[in-house]
């Protein structure tokens, strides 16, 4: 399918190496390798010339980095990986791997696992649980009682020697070579377990290992902070520059996987966390006796990952029977034999043997958890249409509903409904918006990443406000405020529930997804994206729509419909404010643009940090009973065309279109 790594990639490339701007002056090191010294080209009997490119690495910064690398790395495949490229003269691939460094995005560190400072692997583990000890130690005086949470999916690659469960015992490891007391669960655990654990055990912080949804052979390092939420400015860029501090391995007890087997100062907080987490998923359950004689049948698919015994326990708490799981898919895999993307965001392509099985089965809804259970898909059979695979914002309208649905029939006073919010990212859909104003619940918008909104529920708790519901377009979902960060556990039971209770009343979901249209508006979306492997490509296209008609002066139509309004959250600016600032932080290190036209169609251009992708979404609000559905799918369809077609010019620009 092209490129389908995840959304959340954050390998962006920082400017510094592990070498940290090189200021040896090193010329003719010899790497230790047979043949090649990377300091004089006359003097490398490879016959390689390493001459100097302007704006890329020196020799001499080369020549330390692999020094370095050999030095430290203690892992035998990925040092055999830099030594073999060191022998074969692969300077461009010994400079990409080792001549820049990974930095958070919207979901932590995350890169191919392999060989080099800006990849995966147990030296980069190592260093950057170093960097993140120096940080903590600086904020929190009770670090040594306190303690880290610690848990992992079940990736691994063979060729690196590198799997999660290895990588969170090396974190483990180097906290507890400093005396700080560490939580690692025993087994893979959802996401949405550490920062549950985190705020449950009173924890400094937490990381989790896993890559979520993105492709095999790609890693990641999740940081949580005391309040259960993902890092965030100004954590992210300050534990950065520790681990820069932090580059060598302190000692040789970072390396001792097997120390967590044997210190004292190591707990393990499975059952405990899964007890509880199940304890208070319960609050979440509104019609037990109704689930108890559901006739629906449910189907779950984990996706070769971590959910199939954790989604089986939340429908035993909801009082359901077990959902039937995809045989071929339900036991961890990191090779995610049967998918082509382990992404079920991706629709029908990636969730064919969850619908077959289904067929067989005669279930109506299909539940599909991504590999670390954060996220969730659902399909339900139609009546003699096939399937109806919903988007992130076509459910979030559902459960938008049932949440309000449930609070207001336990809160009647109307006054109540003043201490609470629905929360979504800014490329959602507005219909949270369109309920809060009809309703009279509050309602707040943060930037892309889940990371925000976990922030968000923090601050909002503090003043004795509740979110009875957050969600961002890319199948992330919370219900309640169970745990700060997405959790497709729960709102798989969440959707096991609501889809019970209609059924009760002779409804279906897609049935009650109309009539929350009839009774809001339609509120009619689409996302995607296109793959862009150039970055200087990138750069022109957002230079170019910045200056459209001309220095500073963006463009005035789309598709023939004027636009009204400009949000352009990398440089701050946004025209329907008086100041012309935007309420939204800047963040200048991704590029987000977003059109508000006089039809009411709402579109976004979105860089995906360093991740080759620009994402695109557009999104039709009418007001109630405005127009047929069918006429607003139209025209958005047009309005997307145009979008694509005048501001990014995939041809012109060799973009790749999104294709399963």
């Amino acid at each position: 399918m092209g490129d389908d790594r995840g959304d959340d990639r954050g390998d962006g490339r920082g400017d510094n190496t592990g070498v940290r701007g090189d200021s040896t002056g090193v010329r003719g090191v010899n790497t230790g390798v047979r043949g090649v010294n990377t300091g004089d080209s006359t003097g490398d009997s490879s016959g390689v010339n390493l001459q100097a490119d302007p704006g890329r690495p020196s020799d001499a910064q080369l020549s330390s980095a692999v020094t370095r690398w050999l030095l430290w790395d203690q892992n035998p495949w990925t040092r055999a990986q830099v030594e073999s490229l060191v022998a074969a003269g692969r300077l461009d691939d010994l400079k990409t791997r080792l001549c820049s460094r990974m930095s958070f995005g919207t979901a932590g560190l995350r890169a191919p696992m392999g060989a080099g400072f800006n990849r995966i692997n147990d030296l980069t583990v190592i260093q950057s649980t170093q960097g993140l000890h120096s940080y903590l130690c600086k904020c929190f005086a009770d670090l040594g009682s306190r303690g880290v949470v610690v848990g992992f999916d079940t990736r691994g690659q063979e060729a690196s020697g590198c799997s999660s469960h290895r990588l969170a015992k090396l974190t483990a490891a180097v906290m507890l070579s400093r005396d700080v007391p560490v939580h690692l669960f025993s087994t893979f655990v959802p996401t949405p377990y550490v920062p549950y654990a985190v705020k449950k055990l009173g924890a400094a912080a937490g990381v989790m290992i896993t890559a979520s949804h993105n492709p095999k052979d790609d890693n990641g390092y999740k940081v949580y902070w005391c309040n259960g939420a993902q890092i965030s400015p100004p954590h992210d860029k300050n534990i950065l520059q520790s681990i820069e501090e932090q580059l060598e391995p302190w000692s040789a007890s970072c390396w001792e996987e097997d120390l967590v087997e044997s210190c004292s100062l190591r707990t393990d907080p499975l059952i405990q966390i899964n007890s509880c987490y199940m304890d208070e998923l319960s609050s979440l359950c509104f019609h037990r006796d109704l689930n108890r004689s559901c006739p629906l049948k449910f189907v779950h698919s984990s996706f070769h990952g971590v959910g199939h015994v954790f989604v089986q326990q939340a429908f035993s708490a909801f009082g359901f029977a077990p959902p039937i799981p995809v045989p071929e898919q339900k036991d961890p895999d990191p090779n995610f034999s049967s998918v082509r993307c382990p992404n079920p965001e991706e629709g029908v392509p990636v969730l064919e043997l969850s619908l077959l099985l289904a067929e067989r089965e005669n279930a109506r809804i299909v539940l599909a958890t991504d590999p670390d259970a954060d996220r969730l898909a659902v399909a339900e059979k139609s009546d003699g249409c096939g399937w109806k695979v919903f988007t992130g914002n076509e459910l979030a309208a559902l459960l938008g509903w049932w949440m309000f649905f449930n609070w207001k029939e336990a809160h009647p006073d109307p006054a109540d409904t003043q201490k609470v919010y629905m929360l979504a990212t800014t490329v959602s859909s507005k219909i949270l918006q369109t309920f809060a104003r009809i309703e009279g619940f509050n309602f707040e918008e943060t930037l892309p990443g889940f990371k925000w909104i976990g922030s968000r529920i923090h601050e909002l708790s503090k003043t004795g406000h509740s979110v009875i519901f957050a969600f961002e377009e890319s199948i992330g979902f919370l219900c309640g405020s169970l745990v700060p960060e997405k959790d497709g556990v729960s709102s798989a039971a969440v959707v096991a529930e609501m889809a019970a209770y209609l059924q009760n009343q002779n409804l279906s979901l897609n049935q009650q997804l109309l009539n929350i249209y009839q009774t809001y508006g339609h509120h009619v979306s689409q996302t995607s994206y296109v793959v862009c492997s150039d970055p200087p490509t990138i750069q022109n296209i957002f230079g170019r729509i910045r200056n459209f008609d001309g220095e500073a002066s963006y463009p005035k139509t789309c598709g023939g419909v004027r636009i009204v309004h400009v949000r352009d959250v990398t440089t701050g600016y946004d025209s329907s404010r008086p100041d012309l600032r935007s309420v939204l932080p800047v963040t200048r290190s991704s590029h987000m643009i977003t059109f508000t036209l006089q039809n009411g169609v709402v579109a976004t251009l979105r860089t995906s940090g360093t991740e080759p992708k620009i994402k695109f979404y557009t999104e039709y609000c009418a007001a109630p009973g405005n127009s047929e559905a069918s006429v607003l799918e139209a025209e958005l369809r047009r309005i997307t065309s145009a979008l694509l077609d005048e501001f990014l010019e995939p041809e012109r620009n060799n973009l790749i279109r999104r294709c399963v």
